[in-house]
């Protein structure tokens, strides 16, 4: 079973939990599945409190596939929420990728 299957299999016990959804999408962007990952990472966004790494990698997701203003959209407001959050080193790392994207 991959590292894939496994995650889905889990997930159907526990559909909620943001530590196998993120998994999740990780493994569909490795594998290529962009539009799902994307997916994925959104619906992480949505959650309350939002999930902060999404934003990060959903921004990373889309100036790969060349979506660069939504990129930074993303990234925004993912400094916005890893503020909220008291998360300093995450919204750093969102800024430095934002600044890079010019």
């Amino acid at each position: 079973m991959s590292r894939r299957e496994q995650l889905e299999a889990m997930l159907v016990n526990d559909p909620n939990d943001t530590f196998l959804r993120y998994a999740l999408a990780m493994e569909l962007e490795s594998a290529g599945e962009n539009e799902r990952g994307i997916e994925m990472f959104r619906g992480l966004m949505q959650d309350s409190p939002p999930y902060v790494p999404a934003f990060f990698m959903l921004g990373q997701l889309l100036a790969r596939v060349e979506q660069v203003e939504e990129s930074r959209r993303v990234l925004v407001e993912g400094i916005e929420q890893a503020r909220a959050q008291n998360d300093s080193h995450a919204a750093g790392e969102m800024s430095e990728f934002l600044a890079s994207l010019g």
